[in-house]
């Protein structure tokens, strides 16, 4: 043979084995990927022929809060969100075509009936010829507090037009209640018709606002007034206690800086000196700005890893999948030295009263607030209560609640620190949060774009209530762009949104 047709010889010997290469990576690597792509239409319709389970609230009685229905289609059964808007971050959506997310996204495996928990029904199938129904989901929410935190934070009475609140077991984790708005109806984006679906997609994902964002989970905010919290328990950390006096007055001029700090009005805490108790009640800006520089960088950044922050691992959903479900944003307090390495005194002071860099999310700070109601016990968030099986009866999975860190060096920080807010809402700034019967601790914050106009601020409260030395419920309410009322506004939907959970759990 001669040179020439060898070489073809062995490059058609080479094409040969890359084609065989292929197909291997094809039928063997790749081939599950292909088998149950979204856009396998084989697939898709094999998915359809079985009923989607439920999801469902953890109020027993309650009607499912995502169910599918018979059609005449092909596609056999209609997934419909009966609820709507209100809990649609929370569940998310199972489109025909794309992506589910939520809960959806999550327990797609045992709501569709493929997980290897409900192997046992696949395989009666095969027997029988039929399709049982796939497994059913149970959350961790309290009805009357999400339908409360979505009625509230829709119609809130100080026009914003967006925000978000989560409200927690602080023994547990168990999110309680979580709504962000503006919200979506995700009833269209399910729709047979991938044509209309797409186009429903498309009108969400382009309004004002971005509906689709869950602002409970994964957007950051300046804490404001309700970081005081932490640095207070910082100061008590260090030694301080409710009754140390601190240096306040009407301004404190950041050191090496011509900027005064202000406090919210003239009236507010005018004195030259104030106890850290009476600081925290009336919100000192000028007493926790020169706090925090005492205190200094190490300290507060310290403090706050303890209480959670700096965390970049943090999903929420199935407590026994905790590296996945929906990945929550680190809270951050932000660059506290100078290029040297020493303390950056005029950062440290705006950064002390929750501005300047400091960003956190929503359920950070409920999860705050929810560690001093649990004596500093954090325990990790979740959604998921029960796994069930098709017959509604078989439990196959329960959430077995797991801390996730202890937050201050002993008990009596997390006392001191709920003293502290019990006299912010009973004497102070927080009063909107009250309830009847109960004892309720918060803190407010107002995240202020300018000082002397209140343009574009947004309302915070974090707080818990409890009973008879027990906790009840943490919460973290944001109302954005808010103006002057906005915080009081988020101290009274608070309240509401616990008021609700302590209905559900058989109180008054």
């Amino acid at each position: 043979m001669n040179a020439p047709l060898r070489r073809v010889g062995v490059v058609v010997m080479v094409l040969f084995g890359l084609l065989f290469a292929n197909l291997n990576w094809v039928q063997a690597y790749k081939g599950n990927d292909y088998r149950t792509s979204q856009y396998n239409d084989r697939v898709q319709i094999d998915e359809y022929n079985r009923q989607r389970g439920y999801i469902m609230v953890s109020n027993p009685g309650s009607k499912p809060i995502a169910l599918s229905t018979a059609t005449k289609g092909n596609l056999k059964y209609l997934r419909s969100y009966p609820n709507g808007a209100a809990y649609a971050h929370v569940i998310g959506y199972k489109p025909v075509n794309g992506a589910a997310t939520g809960i959806e996204q999550l327990e797609n495996d045992f709501l569709s009936g493929t997980s290897d928990k409900l192997f046992a029904d696949r395989l009666r199938d095969i027997f029988t010829g039929s399709y049982t129904a796939g497994g059913n989901v149970t959350l961790t929410l309290s009805k009357t507090a999400q339908d409360t935190a979505y009625k509230e934070l829709t119609g809130n009475k100080v026009g914003a037009k967006s925000g978000a609140v989560i409200a927690l077991d602080p023994n547990t984790g168990a999110i309680l209640a979580m709504t962000s708005f503006p919200s979506f109806d995700p009833n269209p984006l399910v729709a047979h018709d991938t044509g209309k679906a797409a186009a429903a997609y498309n009108k969400v994902a382009g309004q004002a606002g971005n509906p689709l964002l869950n602002r409970a989970l994964q957007e950051t905010y300046p804490p404001a007034s309700t970081f005081k919290v932490l640095v207070s328990a910082a100061a008590l950390e260090n030694g301080n206690n409710p009754d140390t006096p601190l240096q306040a007055g009407p301004g404190y001029q950041a050191p090496g800086t011509t900027h005064v700090i202000k406090n919210a009005t003239s009236g507010t805490c005018p004195e030259s000196q104030i106890t850290l108790k009476e600081a925290l009640t009336v919100s000192c800006n000028t007493a926790y700005a020169r706090l925090g520089v005492e205190l200094g960088s190490q300290r507060l950044n310290d403090t706050v890893r303890r209480w959670g922050y700096y965390d970049d691992d943090l999903r929420i959903g199935n407590l026994s999948a905790p590296d996945r479900g929906t990945k929550v944003p680190e809270s951050v307090l932000g660059p506290l030295t100078t290029s040297s390495g020493g303390d950056d005194k005029p950062a440290i002071a705006i950064s002390s009263i929750g501005l300047n860099e400091v960003k956190v999310t929503p359920l950070q700070n409920a999860m705050v607030a929810a560690a001093i109601a649990n004596d500093c016990s954090q325990m990790r968030p979740y959604l998921v209560e029960r796994l069930v099986g098709p017959d509604l009866t078989t439990n196959l999975y329960a959430a077995a609640p797991k801390q996730l860190r202890t937050t201050c060096s002993n008990s009596s920080i997390a006392a001191q620190l709920r003293e502290m807010m019990v006299s912010v809402v009973e004497n102070g700034t927080g009063r909107k949060a009250q309830i009847d019967g109960y004892v309720v601790g918060g803190k407010t914050g107002t995240g202020t774009a300018d000082e002397e106009t209140n343009t574009g601020s947004d309302g915070w409260f974090i707080g818990f209530a409890m009973k008879d030395g027990k906790p009840l419920a943490a919460v973290a309410v944001i109302l954005d762009d808010a103006g002057k009322g906005g915080s009081g506004e988020a101290a009274r939907i608070a309240g509401l949104v616990m008021h609700g959970v302590i209905k559900d759990k058989g109180g008054k």
